[in-house]
């Protein structure tokens, strides 16, 4: 009798090291990799537009590549659980395999496929996809989930190496009896309002194109990677991170490519290595306390006296703060999609701190307008810059963004790149507009440059008003 399997294809758009296609495809006369597309099981967080605008041209890719080895992708809609089952019963299918994911939605998701499944009496397998460590298999002396990432590194790092990727497979079982499922257009991914130019200038979503940027990560700027990392303007980061946000690059090839490079000191690969595992890190915080993505992790602040300014949140969101650092990194996100990892911190410290709104604010924005977005990267970033979560900054330390643009881009390279009104004017200025006494075209109604705003509140009121409210929760947690 004809075996037949199916491979539900999650965050893992990619055929090389993807454990889910090769154990279904293992002892299969029939394979059917399948999409479930739609809303019904991402729980508070469906896509955004940029992970939506992504997405499409990744399931193309995909299912490109599928063709090519004689397979087919099989795009259906609806919740996982009933159209998985309905399928797997309608074609006598006997194991669903999956690749896991451990956001709360995701997981939510698996556990009514596994008991959908397990009411037809069809097998099933989860398997540990595009990360190095099962959060449930790293934990504590004490058995308790790690909240400070050095020692959760250090950890990882006592453990033997991450396993070497599985090459990409020759050839698939065919995909007999599949359904013809609906097209990719259909699915109103695409914006309708086409404000993706900037994206399609800088990203080609899809597996052969995160090969090539590994590639060249590896070859290239991983070897100043410790320096490199903190310039904004320059092409220090890998920019794999939409790829493995979209499994198009397995994370254990990404490891062990940087770890196989001879043209980076060790020093080099050792910093790159710790960033995967913060990746790690926050996927473990999520798992293990998977309301952080919208409530703080640390309970006091709850009661932090967050503004409700709509128009100042606007104003960030737009890159109309008047700090130059900080509205580059805003119409950098906007029309690229990424912001340089340096910026988005100061961005982020900006907007919980300088303007007292609150961080759910900016994880939403976030989350709607960033390609790479990934859900416990974007919620322990964000209590990072608030204060309230794991490893967090403390509250008290409060970006300055001149001096962190002094300090990163002393030339305004990025900053007048991202920030045109301030393209002629000395580097100096252009990082600190408001010493307005030697930019031209000055104003007297509150502009600087051409048509430049100065800042939209002043750094020393701002840092002492953030002490303020971090000091109003410490009197009401003291006092009971």
């Amino acid at each position: 009798m004809a075996t037949c399997k199916i491979s539900c294809v999650r965050r893992d758009l990619l055929l090389y090291d993807n454990p889910a296609h090769a154990l279904a495809a293992s002892g299969a006369d029939s394979l059917i990799p399948v999409f479930v597309a739609g809303d019904a099981d991402e729980g508070a967080w469906p896509l955004g537009g940029a992970q939506r605008w992504w997405l499409a041209r990744s399931l193309k890719s995909h299912a490109a590549k599928l063709a090519a080895l004689g397979s087919r992708l099989v795009i259906v809609e609806g919740e996982a659980a009933k159209v998985l089952s309905d399928l797997a019963k309608r074609l006598g299918a006997t194991e669903v395999v999956w690749t896991r994911r451990f956001d709360p939605a995701g997981l939510a998701a698996e556990r009514r496929v596994e008991a959908a499944l397990d009411k037809l009496g069809i097998a099933w397998s989860g398997q540990l996809g595009n990360h190095l460590f099962d959060p449930e298999e790293i934990a504590t002396k004490e058995g308790r989930p790690y909240q400070v990432y050095t020692p959760f590194s250090r950890n990882c790092r006592a453990r033997p190496a991450p396993s070497k990727p599985r090459a990409t497979p020759t050839t698939l079982p065919p995909a007999d009896g599949a359904p013809k499922g609906v097209a990719i257009e259909s699915l109103g991914l695409d914006p309708k309002i086409d404000w993706a130019a900037g994206f399609r200038a800088m990203w080609v979503p899809g597996e052969e194109t995160a090969r090539a940027r590994l590639s060249a990560f590896s070859s290239g700027s991983l070897a100043r990677y410790p320096v490199g990392r903190d310039e904004p303007a320059s092409d220090g980061s890998s920019l794999l991170s939409p790829h493995l946000a979209f499994g198009e690059v397995g994370i254990r090839r990404v490891w062990h490519t940087a770890a196989a490079s001879t043209k980076s000191p060790a020093e080099s690969t050792d910093k790159y290595h710790a960033e995967l595992l913060w990746r790690e890190f926050a996927t473990h915080v999520l798992y293990h306390f998977p309301r952080t993505d919208l409530a703080p992790l640390r309970p006091e602040f709850a009661r932090f006296p967050w503004r409700n300014d709509p128009d100042a949140l606007k104003r960030w969101q737009q890159g109309r703060t008047g700090y130059p650092l900080v509205a580059a990194g805003m119409r950098q996100l906007w029309h690229t999609g990424w912001m340089h990892n340096r910026v988005r911190m100061v961005v982020a410290s900006f907007l919980v701190k300088h303007l007292l709104l609150p961080w759910q604010d900016g994880a939403r924005w976030f989350w709607d307008t960033l390609v790479d977005a990934d859900l416990a990267n974007n919620s322990l970033g964000w209590q990072w810059a608030a204060g309230c979560g794991a490893d967090a900054a403390p509250y008290f330390r409060i970006f300055t963004p001149t001096s962190q643009a002094q300090k990163f881009d002393a030339d305004a390279a990025y900053i007048k790149r991202w920030v045109p009104e301030l393209k002629d004017v000395p580097a100096k200025s252009a990082v600190e507009p408001r010493d307005a006494t030697v930019l031209p075209g000055l104003r007297a109604n509150s502009t600087v440059g051409e048509g430049y705003p100065l800042p939209m509140v002043d750094h020393a009121m701002a840092r002492e008003r953030a002490l303020a409210a971090l000091a109003s929760i410490s009197k009401s947690r003291a006092g009971g």
